[in-house]
């Protein structure tokens, strides 16, 4: 399963979702579009998909897809959060991940501050 992210309708990046149920459930609910908000070198919004916990993880690597069951949020890390140790990429709580940035460029994200708009749609 493949996915388009589009930000502030500029920044395109291609994503690969993993099998599992959490990437079932949030492709399924595609497409998607919201204002998100940026957490230190993170991008997260709040759906409406309510996925369970798996394999829960607070490390993280640069371009992982999470979704944390809290907020029902869907979030895109690109770097050091408030909560990172040094340059370590964390989440502020357990997240599952259910998939990875494939195509296009991170860097262009840490220029975003704020709020962003975000759109997810299946390819």
């Amino acid at each position: 399963m493949e996915i388009m992210i589009t930000i502030n309708d500029v920044i395109k990046l291609k994503a690969l979702l993993y099998d599992n149920e959490v990437a079932e459930k949030i492709y399924k609910a595609l497409p998607l579009e919201a204002e998100g908000d940026t957490w230190g070198e993170e991008i997260y919004f709040a759906s409406e998909v309510d996925a369970p916990l798996l394999n829960p993880t607070e490390l993280l690597e640069a371009g992982a897809l999470a979704y944390w069951p809290p907020m029902q949020a869907i979030c895109i890390f690109y770097g050091p959060t408030p909560v990172s140790k040094g340059n370590e990429i964390r989440a502020a709580g357990p997240v599952s991940v259910f998939g990875k940035i494939q195509e296009g460029d991170l860097n262009a994200l840490k220029n975003l501050h704020g709020s962003v708009n975000i759109a997810l749609t299946k390819l």
